[in-house]
């Protein structure tokens, strides 16, 4: 079994889920009591929410850079970056090791493709969504991905900061949330992202009008496949 380094803590709601669902995998591929060889480094997330707010993404890079750079030392065969957002400074983080950093887009991307969307709406944070290096990168893989208007961006970003950062879901929220993705619906989108690895506490796939695709299963379900099967990962340029 290979090693799994994850870079965590931002926000350690979403890192647990990874860590549940990636043992949870390899316990149903292998059976018995087993688990995976996981090493984790969770961050204190306030001090990367003050370098998101001061646009310092090179401060971002270095930090967990250093993070990577330190797992892989400690014996991690693979790396990833346990947040959509911090994929904005991914191919830094990349640059700094030698081992295959795991790219939440493109495994979201190549899932949906396998699923014939073409048109997903994407939730997020405001930097995931508004920033460009999601849209950017889904767009290689032919995915024409539509963000929400700004107030609904505001919405959704709010819900995951204010909220779920926090460990609180509230039925109000993820009322609003249905409510923009009927208005994405609307506008023609034919499937959505749940592009925040914080919005499956809020959003279950199976029950949205639009068929869900939860990023941070896709994610962790890569995870699993590299550990037990040594697939090499083919990252887009």
């Amino acid at each position: 079994m290979q090693t799994i380094g994850l870079i965590g803590g931002m926000s350690f709601e979403s890192s647990a889920v990874y860590y549940r669902m990636i043992n949870e995998a390899v316990r149903a591929q292998l059976g018995g009591l087993h688990s995976a060889d996981i090493l984790l480094h969770s961050v204190d997330f306030q001090s990367i929410v003050d370098l998101q707010k001061a646009g310092n993404w090179a401060g971002a890079a270095a930090r967990l850079s250093t993070v990577a750079r330190g797992l892989e030392a400690a014996g991690a065969d693979c790396v990833m970056i346990c947040t959509n957002t911090m994929h904005l400074i991914a191919d830094d983080v990349q640059t700094s090791i030698s081992v295959p950093l795991i790219h939440i887009v493109d495994e979201t991307a190549l899932r949906l493709k396998a699923q014939g969307a073409k048109r997903p709406l994407l939730l997020a944070t405001r930097y995931t969504m508004e920033h460009g290096f999601y849209t950017d990168r889904m767009s290689t893989h032919g995915l024409d991905v539509i963000v929400p208007n700004a107030d609904d961006r505001t919405v959704v970003h709010d819900i995951i900061f204010a909220e779920l950062c926090a460990g609180s879901v509230r039925d109000c929220s993820r009322q609003r949330l249905h409510d923009i993705i009927e208005r994405a619906k609307a506008a023609g989108a034919d499937s959505v992202i749940l592009g925040c690895t914080e919005i499956c506490l809020i959003l279950d796939p199976a029950n949205l009008s639009l068929p869900g695709f939860d990023s941070t299963d896709i994610h962790a379900q890569a995870a699993v496949r590299f550990a037990l099967e040594a697939t090499p990962i083919q990252n887009a340029a």
